[in-house]
């Protein structure tokens, strides 16, 4: 494909904040954005990690990273992690909200704090940071804010209530402000993974055959991000192909829709994952 000059809109320079920064998708998206020539601030809760990814990703002195503490739950920590960047790394252009969680297994079953604690990240954290951010850009008549939504958000998954109800707001509200803030010269957009192959969604029981179709690696996502921002897309999924298949299927009968999930393995993947892999991550939610 021929580029223009629209998709070849420089990143040099520019200044970048990705929450959830210290493993999976936000660490590799501070990568890509370094290897673009951006100066990138990661944000994480975990303060040992994100200082220890900064420090690796660092190890090229032609890259400009630091690594800071953020709870994005927290709107003074949110403002606080902004303001840091601006200080070390100059004025934001771009905000990637990374952060979020994916705990599986049946709504009747889940502990209330753990809904609330899902809520608040994946969505709350995403209002917080973003409401911080298009202000910023507001005032300057430019900038970048990227959402990271996930295609979860775009049909229901057994085995993930919450987490889709989330992804679903997060896809709805990134596509008002995506309208909002056109107008000012912001760029909102959106980017929908299918299933990563990090530790958040691992253990997913796929048929082997469809495991291709659906699966990418985070890397993956962190070029949709980058692309996002160049060509100033408001929704990007990936894998592609992913957005065809999904729309089709809704135009379906109801009882189409069915079959064709149980068929794709979608009605188990979740439901019935691998227990020992889900727990590892269970684990590392519950702090233990």
């Amino acid at each position: 494909m021929t580029s223009t000059a629209k998709d070849d809109a420089p990143l040099a320079g520019k200044v970048v904040a990705i929450t959830g920064g210290a493993r999976g998708i936000g660490r590799a998206t501070a990568e890509a954005f370094l290897a673009a020539g951006a100066a990138v601030a990661i944000g994480d809760i975990d303060v040992e990690l994100v200082s220890k990814t900064a420090a690796e990703l660092g190890a090229d002195p032609e890259a400009k990273i630091v690594g800071l503490p953020l709870n994005v739950t927290d709107r003074a920590s949110f403002a606080a992690f902004l303001d840091t960047v601006d200080g070390e790394l100059g004025p934001l252009d771009v905000l990637v909200n990374n952060a979020g969680i994916m705990p599986t297994g049946l709504f009747a079953e889940e502990d209330e704090a753990m809904t609330d604690r899902i809520i608040n990240i994946n969505l709350n954290g995403v209002i917080h940071g973003s409401r911080l951010a298009v202000k910023r850009f507001m005032d300057r008549g430019s900038g970048h804010l990227i959402n990271i939504a996930s295609l979860a958000g775009t049909q229901g998954l057994p085995g993930l209530a919450t987490y889709c109800a989330t992804k679903h707001a997060v896809i709805g509200f990134t596509s008002a402000l995506h309208l909002e803030m056109k107008e000012h010269g912001v760029h909102v957009g959106a980017v929908l993974p299918g299933i990563v192959r990090t530790e958040l969604s691992a253990g997913a029981n796929m048929p082997n055959w469809i495991t291709p179709m659906t699966t990418v690696d985070p890397e993956d996502v962190a070029a949709a991000v980058v692309r996002s921002v160049r060509q100033q897309k408001p929704m990007v999924t990936v894998p592609r192909r992913l957005a065809a298949i999904i729309k089709s299927a809704q135009l379906m009968p109801y009882r189409a829709q069915l079959a064709v999930a149980r068929f794709t393995g979608a009605t188990t993947a979740y439901t019935q994952p691998d227990p020992a892999v889900r727990e590892i991550y269970h684990r590392r939610l519950r702090g233990e």
